[in-house]
């Protein structure tokens, strides 16, 4: 128990500031639609296909032409643009801008959400943070097996007694193990949406490559973007294919690979932007290719499920809450472990003479 300790100690004081931004910044996006303030922003959802036809051909043939748009959800009623080098725009639902910004420096819910996500370093940054999820799993497995030395002391406290080493130890003992479920969730759901392999601990050895290709794109095509493209025949034949799903996202080929992407959200579904996808020749705006998200393997629907628990985009507001309480003990307990690490050690005794 020794070793587990100061294997628990060490890493918690190392790592334990990067898991409190990644809680302080979860708890933000987990409410980031309420908490961003725009013109129209509480709009309700247009349902009217011809209405967003007709939006998304104004939008993509008058002035510059975005990379992509996010439509207006339940809620948030605003679209979202995003443009090369960084550039982006909110827009109401009947494609009028009322607000834009060169570099997402200009908005908080955009950097934040780089933050969380890539540290503000790409993919780089989203193995650091899969490894400090990792490292969170060790600290609250550990974290139990300690505490249950100490269980007969237990009590419950939000903030420590005192400012002392012994009493934030206790309270980070005694936080963790209430948290605990909770952070198990948001660690573990992390972790396997960084680290795809891992989806073999909850669904079996064959879920990582089964993922793969049920999620894998058309095979690319050389096409370049057509200059007067149908936008609106386009959204017309996604609703035609599935009538009953809501229209989430349009965007224009990557890495050349000659493909317009429609993504779309079926009733059953619990992802934000679902996982229902239609591609588009680039060069004519012909039909590519179809896929229901509700027709996917029980596996790939299961890994699908990840990312809406992880960010609490299901459950209301109830969720919500329970999630930011998750956010909020990660922040205060990585916070108060480096704290007494490196600040409240214990003094050495001194030497007899």
């Amino acid at each position: 128990m020794r070793l587990l300790d100061s294997l628990h100690r060490w890493t918690g004081g190392i790592v334990g500031l990067l898991l409190a931004v990644l809680g302080l910044t979860g708890l933000f996006l987990v409410h980031r639609d309420s908490l961003t303030f725009a013109p129209h922003a509480g709009d309700v959802r247009v349902t009217d296909m011809e209405s967003l036809a007709a939006t998304t051909q104004h939008l993509m043939t008058t002035g510059p032409m975005p990379q992509s748009i996010t439509y207006a959800s339940d809620d948030f009623g605003l679209l979202r643009l995003a443009y090369k080098g960084g550039k982006g725009a909110y827009a109401d639902q009947a494609g009028a801008l009322v607000m834009q910004w060169d570099s997402q420096w200009q908005r908080p819910e955009l950097w934040l959400f780089d933050l969380h996500h890539h540290l503000f370093m790409g993919e780089v940054g989203d193995t650091v943070i899969g490894l400090a999820a990792l490292c969170g799993l060790f600290f609250v497995v550990t974290g139990v097996l300690l505490w249950w030395r100490t269980r007969k002391t237990f009590a419950f406290r939000l903030w420590p007694a005192r400012m002392s080493r012994s009493s934030i130890v206790r309270h980070h003992r005694d936080l963790g193990i209430v948290v605990a479920p909770l952070l198990l969730l948001s660690l573990m759901t992390g972790a396997i949406l960084i680290f795809r392999p891992m989806t073999a601990i909850l669904f079996g050895p064959g879920a990582p490559a089964q993922i793969d290709r049920s999620l894998a794109a058309p095979p690319p095509r050389v096409a370049e973007l057509g200059k007067h493209l149908d936008w609106a025949a386009m959204i017309r034949t996604a609703h035609a294919r599935f009538p009953d799903a809501q229209l989430r996202s349009l965007s224009l080929p990557r890495k050349d690979n000659g493909l317009i992407t429609i993504r779309m959200k079926r009733p059953p579904e619990w992802l934000p932007n679902g996982r229902t996808t239609l591609w588009f020749a680039a060069d004519t705006g012909a039909l590519v290719d179809a896929r229901d998200a509700a027709q996917l393997p029980g596996t790939v629907r299961g890994y699908n499920m990840l990312y809406p628990l992880h960010a609490a985009k299901v459950g209301g507001l109830a969720y919500r809450l329970v999630m930011s309480l998750s956010g909020l003990a990660m922040a205060l307990l990585g916070t108060l472990a480096v704290w007494s690490f490196w600040f409240k050690r214990p003094r050495k005794p001194a030497p007899r003479r």
